[in-house]
């Protein structure tokens, strides 16, 4: 069975290529990426370029490439058009498992995360339905326990021996103040936490304590998203991941005077006796949105 074609004789292999290529800035490293040679790669371009009439990237010294203003607009609509091509493809290639998978997820998580997830999944497993129950992350792990969930996102602190794990993703935790207001200059210092145990405002409270910065806990909220309210107001500072952060908030600098704060990880964790098959394909899904993900933001940065 043939992929079917793009619009316009569009071949996917080229598009993909060029995607990779745009991604890595390396025609080399885009090779390793779908296991051919270097000059293969550049051959494909070479087609895709002769088919559109238009130079797509610029070389330079050392094998680095950019983008030109005809493969920067390119590169948004072959995204869309492999995302397209592969959803067709994996709907009639995927054995069409059903059922339905119980996901945990803290809420903060829920919002930034799972949107193009449990999209992109509806899109390639129509038959599968993903109920979600929203708890912080040590309420979850009690309910995975007890089989009230086959899978949940937590945050690195929780306990999850024995329970299978993997780590989806890894990043910086920072304090957050506002971006009108200066709650982080006050003296104590005004914080506002997420209660019920969570790692993250025990890290953040252990952090002022070795600093000996004096602190209040002037606010705490059930979820770590409740905590932006009091922040955004300049009443007080929080701490969070920066990979999402709503508009009004910033991350306050190393210069600011608040002590560092460790890295944190986010967890995925099945359930000893998940609803198989239908748990592990989610949980491959996931896995592999977060990857994409993280090397989204290892590019940007």
């Amino acid at each position: 069975m043939i992929p079917m074609p793009l619009p316009h004789g569009l071949d996917p292999d080229l598009l993909r290529a060029f995607v990779f290529i745009a991604e890595e800035g390396s025609f080399s490293r885009a090779a390793e990426r779908v296991g051919r040679t270097q000059s293969a790669v550049s051959m494909q371009v070479q087609r895709l370029e002769a088919a559109l009439g238009q130079r797509l990237f610029q070389r330079s010294r050392g094998g680095h490439v950019t983008l030109t203003p005809h493969g920067a607009m390119l590169l948004d609509r072959a995204r869309e058009l492999l995302a397209l091509n592969d959803s067709i493809w994996q709907s009639f290639r995927t054995p069409q498992v059903q059922g339905t998978v119980r996901l945990g997820s803290p809420d903060d998580y829920a919002l930034r995360y799972l949107p193009p997830v449990l999209k992109s999944f509806a899109d390639t497993h129509p038959a599968i339905e993903v109920a979600v129950d929203c708890l912080p992350s040590v309420e979850l792990l009690p309910r995975l326990r007890a089989g009230d969930l086959d899978l949940t996102l937590l945050s690195e602190g929780e306990q999850t021996v024995g329970f299978p794990a993997v780590e989806l993703w890894r990043g910086p935790l920072r304090w957050i103040t506002s971006e009108r207001y200066a709650p982080h200059r006050l003296d104590p210092l005004p914080v506002a936490l997420a209660r019920n145990n969570c790692s993250w405002a025990k890290a953040a409270i252990q952090a002022l304590d070795a600093a000996g910065r004096p602190y209040r806990l002037a606010y705490t909220s059930a979820s770590q998203i409740g905590t932006h309210a009091p922040v955004l107001a300049g009443l007080a500072v929080t701490v969070s991941t920066i990979s999402w952060l709503p508009e009004g908030l910033r991350v306050v600098r190393h210069d600011e005077g608040l002590p560092d704060l460790p890295d944190f990880g986010i967890l995925l964790a099945k359930a000893r006796h998940a609803n198989q098959p239908v748990t592990d394909v989610l949980a491959t899904h996931i896995s592999e949105t977060f990857r994409q993900e993280m090397r989204r933001m290892d590019r940007a940065a």
